[in-house]
Parts: C-alpha cells; sequence; structure tokens
C-alpha cells in the first residue's frame, strides 16, 4: 500500500458490522425502540449499534417509526420491524384440499386461495397448482418473487424435515422422498421449508391464541391422531421427525383391536374418526365418516356422545404419560372430530388430571383449538417467517452488502 493509499483509507466507506441479527431480534415483536435503548438493551456501543442498524436498513429490515419524546436537543429517532420488507407463502396441503395464503412479516394476511385437490393425484400435480397459486397471489398482493422470502408447507404424512421430503407417507401415493424444495425451486429461488401437517398446526395454534406459551402439545384427532409438541419455545421433532405420533401408542382398552399399522391395541385403532364411526355402525347407528359422528352428537344421540367421550377417556390415557414425560403447560384439542366438544374433552380432561402427577397438573390447561381449521396454513406461513427473520439468515443476507 502506497502513503497516499494510507492516507485515503480511514476516509473509505465502513464496511457493515456484522451481528446485525442481535439487534434486530430486539425489533422483531414489533415494538418501536431507539438507538440508545438498543445499547442499553445489548451492552453494546452506540457506534457499534449505530453501524448494526443501518445494515438492518439496508435490508429493509426496520424502518424509522413516529417520533421518540425528546430529553433535550433533537429528538431521538424510533426504529422499529419493517412487515413489508418481505413477504412469505404458507401452504396446508390436506388429503383432500389445499390452503395457501401471502403474509407480510407480520402476518397479516394479504391474498388467499383454497383449491379442491386431492394429495393423491401426486406430487407434480399438486406442487405444480402451488407453485401457481403463489404466483398468483405475489401478483395480486402487488409483490414480484424478489419480494418472496420463503415457503412454509404442510404435508399430511411424515416428513424428513432436513430435506423437505416425505417418508413413506401412507396416504400420499407418489410422495415417498420426493424432492419438494427442488420441485418448487425451480420456479421460486428461495428457502423452501416442509413440515407434517401435525406440527404446523401446532405452530398456528401457538402463533393465533399461545403466543406467550413456551411448552405446549397440539392434539390432532381426525382420520389419525397425532401431535405436535413445542418445549421450551422451540418445536420439537425428534431424530427422524416422528416426534408426537401418538396414533400408534399402544392403550390399556386396546386388547386385540388391529391397528392399520399391523399392530394391536393402538390409540388411533379405537379412537380416531373411522374407528368411532365404526363403533357406531355396530350400534346400528349411520355413521361412515367422522361428520357422521360429529352430527350424530349434535343430535343428542346418546350412543354417539358415549363413543365420543370414551375415545376422549382412551386419548386421555396416552396424554397423561405425556403430561408426566413433557410437562406441557396447556394441551390443545384440534383436528375434525374436536368439533363434538366438550364430549371429548371431558374424557381427556377425566382421565389426565386422574392419573398425571398433581404437580405436572396444578397449572395444565386442558383447551380446544382457537384457529380451527385455518391453523395448519398460519403455522406454515409462521415456520416461513421464523426463517426469514432467523439470526442465520439475517447474517447471511448482511454479508451480501460486505
Amino acid at each position: 500500500m502506497s502513503k497516499s493509499e494510507a492516507v485515503r483509507q480511514p476516509h473509505a466507506a465502513p464496511l457493515p458490522a456484522p451481528g446485525a441479527s442481535e439487534v434486530f431480534q430486539l425489533l422483531r415483536d414489533g415494538q418501536p425502540r431507539t438507538r440508545a435503548e438498543l445499547a442499553q438493551l445489548t451492552g453494546l456501543a452506540r457506534s457499534t449499534v449505530a453501524s448494526r442498524v443501518e445494515t438492518l436498513m439496508k435490508l429493509g429490515l426496520i424502518a424509522p417509526f413516529g417520533g421518540a419524546a425528546s430529553t433535550g436537543g433533537r429528538p431521538p429517532s424510533l426504529l422499529a420491524l419493517n412487515p413489508g420488507a418481505r413477504v412469505v407463502a404458507g401452504a396446508d396441503v390436506g388429503a383432500t384440499h389445499i390452503l395457501v395464503t401471502l403474509t407480510d412479516l407480520s402476518g397479516a394476511v394479504l391474498a388467499e386461495q383454497r383449491e379442491a385437490l386431492k394429495v393423491a393425484e401426486g406430487p407434480d400435480r399438486v406442487l405444480g397448482w402451488l407453485a401457481g397459486a403463489v404466483a398468483k397471489l405475489l401478483h395480486q398482493a402487488g409483490r414480484t418473487g424478489a419480494d418472496l422470502g420463503a415457503i412454509g408447507i404442510g404435508l399430511p404424512g411424515p416428513v424428513e424435515h432436513d430435506s423437505g421430503r416425505p417418508m413413506n407417507p401412507p396416504i400420499m401415493p407418489g410422495w415417498d422422498r420426493f424432492d419438494v424444495p427442488g420441485q418448487l425451486q425451480r420456479q421460486f429461488n428461495v428457502p423452501v421449508l416442509v413440515d407434517n401437517d401435525v406440527n404446523i398446526m401446532a405452530l398456528g395454534e401457538q402463533v393465533t391464541g399461545w403466543s406467550g406459551t413456551l411448552d405446549l402439545m397440539f392434539i390432532k384427532v381426525a382420520t389419525g391422531i397425532g401431535a405436535g409438541i413445542i418445549s421450551g419455545g422451540q418445536l420439537q421433532r425428534g431424530a427422524q421427525g416422528t416426534a408426537g405420533d401418538l396414533g400408534h401408542v399402544r392403550v390399556p382398552r386396546g386388547g386385540d383391536v388391529m391397528c392399520h399399522c399391523g399392530n394391536y391395541g393402538c390409540l388411533e385403532a379405537l379412537a380416531s374418526g373411522p374407528a368411532l364411526a365404526a363403533a357406531l355402525e355396530e350400534k346400528g347407528r349411520e355413521a361412515s365418516t367422522s361428520q357422521d359422528v360429529i352430527d350424530l352428537v349434535r343430535t343428542g344421540d346418546p350412543e354417539a356422545i358415549q363413543v365420543v367421550r370414551q375415545a376422549g377417556r382412551d386419548i386421555g390415557d396416552v396424554l397423561a404419560a405425556c403430561v408426566n414425560l413433557i410437562n406441557p403447560s396447556v394441551i390443545i384439542i384440534g383436528g375434525s372430530l374436536a368439533q363434538a366438544g366438550e364430549y371429548l374433552l371431558a374424557g381427556i380432561r377425566e382421565v389426565v388430571y386422574k392419573r398425571s402427577l398433581p404437580l405436572a397438573t396444578e397449572h395444565l390447561r386442558i383447551a380446544p383449538s382457537t384457529a380451527g381449521g385455518r391453523a395448519g396454513v398460519i403455522g406454515a406461513a409462521a415456520m416461513a417467517i421464523g426463517h426469514v427473520l432467523s439470526p442465520e439468515a439475517i447474517e447471511a443476507a448482511g454479508a451480501t452488502l460486505r
């Protein structure tokens, strides 16, 4: 370096500071803060905070917000999350439907589309429609592919979360180990996150009605029975992504009842929608679907009420062990059979509060779903937002500016 170059060097534009995500996490909740407050909360020097704020503003993730009261001199400026900086797509793929939503970074819905489409039609057909729907929603919202930060998808079967590939899904012919992210990334150059439907429903419930709850279980009771487990604020997927598969836990009343998995006495073989419909058929009632069971309960049919309440007790047998093991503060009951209302909940509560340790149930709440049929799509969008706003993603984006 020449002497003249050495003299000019200090006047070059400073490089954006690494560690911008540390500052951003304090603004992610949407509460405006001043640079001085950020410095106080992080313990960083004001010059360091200023550099990191500059990086975040260049990324568009934060923006000035109104004004703050002055304590003398020029009023300090407030900074806050800019929810319009990016958009994300969330997709809930069910057995017979797809619901896709486009949201900003606060989760506010910008556009949405639903389609009656069977997942059994295969990944090319389903994902082809999904890609077209995302493009359409971007256009409707006046955004482009460059604004899209990530896509979150929930599928009705086991998923290897790290790769986004379904693993031996029983109701999804042609999907086994299919590269779902790779298929969508042919059209959208963004991260694509895939998980099973129960996990994203747990996220959706947490976002909707339990945002301050760090330990919860979401139980889906429908054609199958499964759980989404959030512990310490983090979704627990397990080593191979099968955490929460309650449907194939043996229950005391199971005896020699055969399950479609090949084992005997599984919870799903006794308490799922098809199992309850079959039990009512044996009692002379016309019931072939979960909805038939629910309709009978709503008419006050005593046999249907008893069958549903017993299903709650069977589910409670399994959940009592979960409560002792995981110690959640809330258990949320969802899925189609949750529409049976208090009869199902009463059976669950009856056994859980009786069989679990007193300390584990002292403050435990067992409550119905608040998000209902939208839990999956809300959770899929929340999963995508979580990725876009993660420290790793922000640091990677900030590195492109340096």
